[in-house]
């Protein structure tokens, strides 16, 4: 079944709990696949199969999506579809959806085998099976064969959480809402259950819609995954492309550990062309063509050239989209009276300010020798070379030992960076990083 929002508004008297529309952001230009267009509402696609994740930090609207897709609630205004079928004024119960709970809502009075059979009260058992079949098969597949006549109160969380998974399986539905179904157990079994419940859900090949604050377990589990801020989603992708390519500053900041620059670009070049800096501006001179492009004036600009066609300009929203196999530019950008070197498709021009990250594992701490062969060192006076290595000096404010790693925070410019190592590192530092390794994530309106 393949599960469709449409401008989706939940409101509750004058407080707009989903949909709501923030001041000062602009309209996608662009959307992403599966993502609605329209504004003022939530509206993405699940497909048939697809294991769909929610994620975001609380308040900010999944659960609530979640309610609205179940029919526990109905939206104030937009569409909700199975398939072609509107599903507004459709109760819960005849909609096909099974919903594992938060806090698993398993009845201790009923023992294991009546709870999931409590599943069936309002249908038959799928595909012909008599009611013992069916809670024996679902038993089987939660891996608790021999939990039949046990109580709620004697298993664990994690067995709890499999016997509230088997009862909205119990009927058959065409659709599986979880809503943080592991919130309440340990790390390590976290890690252990929501592979299972995959590699259930891969198995049953059913649509599957996850709610979770959890970002690596998005990441872990999805197929495609939804980042909701503050009753919105901010942007719709594959666990790679959230977190490679985030689309806002919000989704950068929010999914995983990340260092966020912002600043003005100051120098524009092509891979092959020589450097050129925003003296040509002042001279007049236009080195490339920016016929189509908007948001500049075609001086300066990172991403177009005399054979190649205008790519799409960042917004408040995202960033720029480039034609598959285009050839990126390398730019300058001013951080804090700093020049760093990036790499980006991006279309941009001297001036802009932008928001680029780049992630703490693409972020090295350099040895003496390493630090006098790095190919460009970065300074108050700028880049001294043509090489692609930035080069920070930086000191230790702090470190976390993880075991496989070390995550260390460090002090640069009056902001902080986290970079990842194996070994703590102390007193003052030198890090580096590719200027492939910068993602630029959006463009910021200076009014």
């Amino acid at each position: 079944m393949k599960l469709t929002l449409e401008n989706v508004r939940k409101e509750y008297g004058e407080t707009v709990a989903l949909g709501r529309e923030r001041s000062g952001e602009a309209v996608p230009k662009q959307a992403t696949e599966g993502e609605s267009t329209a504004t003022g509402g939530v509206g993405f696609e699940v497909d048939e199969g697809e294991f769909f994740t929610l994620v975001g930090p609380s308040g900010c609207g999944k659960t609530t999506t979640l309610r609205l897709v179940a029919g526990f609630e109905p939206p104030t205004s937009g569409s909700i579809r199975f398939d072609d079928r509107e599903m507004r004024g459709v109760p819960p119960e005849e909609r096909s959806v099974g919903v594992v709970f938060q806090n698993y809502a398993l009845f201790p009075h009923l023992s294991v085998a009546e709870n999931v059979a409590y599943g069936l009260r309002f249908s038959d058992p799928p595909g012909g099976a008599s009611r013992d079949e069916r809670v024996a098969s679902l038993l089987d597949l939660v891996d608790l064969p021999d939990m039949a006549e046990r109580d709620p109160t004697e298993l664990s969380g994690g067995q709890q959480q499999r016997v509230a998974l088997a009862r909205a399986l119990a009927p058959g539905p065409d659709l599986l809402l979880l809503d943080e179904p592991m919130s309440a157990l340990d790390a390590r079994l976290r890690e252990r259950l929501r592979m299972q419940i995959k590699e259930i859900q891969s198995t049953l090949g059913i649509t599957t819609l996850y709610v979770t604050h959890d970002q690596e377990e998005a990441l872990a589990v999805s197929d495609r995954v939804a980042v909701m801020n503050d009753g919105a989603v901010e942007q719709v992708g594959t666990p790679q492309e959230i977190y490679r390519h985030p689309a806002t500053r919000f989704v950068a900041e929010f999914v995983g550990d990340n260092n966020v620059f912002e600043g003005e670009v100051v120098s524009v070049r092509g891979r092959n062309d020589e450097k050129r800096r925003s003296s040509a501006t002042e001279a007049g001179e236009s080195p490339v063509e920016t016929k189509g492009v908007r948001g500049g004036t075609g001086e300066d600009r990172v991403g177009d050239d005399r054979t190649t066609e205008a790519r799409p300009t960042p917004t408040a929203t995202g960033p720029a989209s480039a034609e598959a196999g285009s050839a990126s530019r390398k730019i300058e950008v001013a951080v804090g009276g700093v020049r760093v070197a990036i790499e980006t498709e991006a279309s941009l021009s001297c001036g802009d300010q932008i928001v680029f990250c780049v992630r703490p594992e693409a972020m090295r701490l350099l040895g003496d020798a390493e630090s006098d062969e790095a190919t460009r060192s970065v300074g108050k006076d700028g880049p001294t070379s043509e090489g692609e290595t930035n080069v920070l000096d930086a000191t230790v404010s702090g470190a976390e030992f993880l075991g496989d790693s070390t995550r260390a925070y460090l002090r640069w410019n009056g902001r902080e960076l986290t970079v990842r190592s194996i070994d703590p590192p102390v007193g003052d530092v030198r890090v580096g990083f590719a200027a492939a390794a910068a993602h630029v994530v959006e463009r910021v309106d200076v009014r």
